[in-house]
């Protein structure tokens, strides 16, 4: 268990990476061509189709980057440049970090790996093991990554603009406790699920920035000196209601299976209403009736209410996925 400490002043500093992070995730990318498919994974479009791709060649695409893999999970610190979102500044950012840092990091691989040739290179800080962590970023990038990244691209501004309407409707409540399903807000603690032994953060004033992550299994976390603490988290692209209702239709109703899988991005009344295209009194309708067979969970948020999947709604949609 993740558990994140906030003061006051970290509440009214929190902010949403504009854009995803080319360099994070050439790195949570690799890790996660090494690591198996989670249920969670059908729920980014064509992520699949990718790793079936890619897996057959991954070695001479990523070269240098399937060594980079700490034994204890994360990724190394050179990887996190939260305010550098373009590939080849980041790149240059990771490739430019200091010998002592890159020989701490790469001394905790078993010997075996961090013994390699290329690896002393990059340890010892020398132009050709630099040189050669970039040209593998780069290539790797622009074979695996490049022809996916409009989808991973239009996934987080989707995920950004969620985060942002939950703000502003529920208030920083709200958008933590939604932000990722299992993930529990109380206040002013962040309780995170994590496979690692449990650990407290505590962001001491210096604000959080909340990196959305295509690759991304779970939380990712760290800070720079003089900059916020970064928290990468996976986002979720979610699935048509339409599609959806198509396979519920003949359990739920048609509409009323609509309005379920309109909320797996939580939602008011009147945004779900407006997702799946019926009143405003139908889509209240339809929600009572959710939440009395205990598949949304309603809080009221100021002046409004906030409609958000309830464990049993979440399965129900990932049994009729499953199905497809």
């Amino acid at each position: 268990m993740l558990r994140i400490h906030f003061t006051e002043a970290d509440l009214r500093q929190i902010t949403v990476a504009p854009v995803p992070n080319a360099l994070l995730e050439i790195g949570l990318s690799v890790r996660y061509l090494r690591t198996r498919p989670t249920s969670t994974d059908r729920l980014r479009p064509g992520l699949r189709r990718w790793q079936q791709r890619i897996i057959g060649s991954v070695v001479p695409r990523a070269g240098i980057l399937l060594e980079l893999d700490p034994p204890q999970g994360g990724l190394f610190d050179f990887y996190l440049h939260a305010f550098t979102s373009d590939l080849h500044a980041g790149v240059d950012l990771a490739a430019g970090t200091p010998a002592q840092e890159l020989a701490d990091e790469i001394g905790l691989l078993p010997r075996l790996t961090r013994d390699r040739p290329r690896l002393r290179e990059l340890a010892e800080g020398t132009t050709t093991g630099r040189q050669l962590f970039a040209r593998d970023s780069l290539r790797y990038f622009n074979s695996c990554l490049a022809p996916l990244w409009p989808q991973v691209q239009a996934a987080a501004a989707a995920d950004r603009t969620l985060r942002a309407e939950t703000l502003l409707r529920g208030g920083v409540d709200a958008m933590l406790a939604t932000l990722v399903p299992g993930w529990r807000w109380q206040s002013p603690t962040w309780h995170i699920p994590s496979p690692c032994d449990p650990t407290d953060v505590h962001l001491g004033g210096h604000g959080l920035m909340l990196i959305p992550s295509y690759f991304a299994r779970g939380p990712m976390y760290g800070r720079r000196c003089g900059e916020p603490w970064t928290l990468s988290y996976p986002l979720h692209a979610g699935e048509r209601p339409a599609d959806v209702a198509d396979a519920l239709g003949p359990l739920l109703g048609r509409t009323r299976a609509a309005v379920l899988a309109a909320l797996q991005h939580p939602a008011t009344t009147s945004e779900t209403a407006d997702r799946v295209g019926i009143s405003l009194p139908s889509a209240s309708q339809h929600a009572a009736v959710l939440r009395n067979a205990g598949l949304i969970a309603t809080t009221r948020t100021g002046i409004a209410v906030l409609h958000t999947l309830t464990p049993l709604g979440a399965a129900l949609l990932r049994s009729d996925t499953a199905a497809r």
